[in-house]
């Protein structure tokens, strides 16, 4: 084995950190040309859970394409909808004592029987997708309504 000397030791650091400092600035841009594909809408149900670990009042979010979805045990039965709200993109979340959907963001509140505004800023109500059991497992599609 040859000795390394001081200077080729340096060099040799020189090189293997201008070749980070390259990656470093290199794998951003490479990215972004190379985007991930983002499905807006899965076109297959999502499956959401067990129908036993949905009692009715309880609700569960799940991931839905390139956004989540809600899907909430009501009295009625099964109702799936976007959980985006339609004001500034929040998400909203199930409240069982007040039996609605509230986005923290800008008090907007949402019903759980057709995702239409209750009250607050929101210009249009939620996007209704649809929920099934197969099995015994819980489901959400797209769909217009539950």
């Amino acid at each position: 084995m040859s000795d390394i000397t001081r200077r080729d030791f340096l060099k040799l650091l020189q090189g293997a950190g201008a070749l980070l400092g390259i990656s470093v600035v290199a794998a951003p841009a490479v990215a972004y040309f190379y985007p991930p594909k983002l499905v807006e809408m899965p076109t297959e149900p999502v499956l959401v859970c067990p129908e036993a670990d949905l009692p009715v009042g309880q609700s569960k979010t799940v991931e839905f394409g390139r956004y989540p979805a809600i899907v909430i045990h009501t009295p009625d039965g099964l109702k799936a909808y976007s959980a985006v709200c339609t004001h500034f993109a929040c998400l909203v979340k199930w409240n069982s004592e007040t039996g609605r959907m509230e986005c923290p963001c800008h008090e907007g509140y949402f019903s759980a029987a057709d995702g239409s505004v209750l009250s607050g800023p929101p210009p249009k109500p939620l996007l209704a997708l649809t929920a099934e059991v197969v099995d015994g497992q819980v489901y959400v599609k797209v769909g217009g309504g539950s």
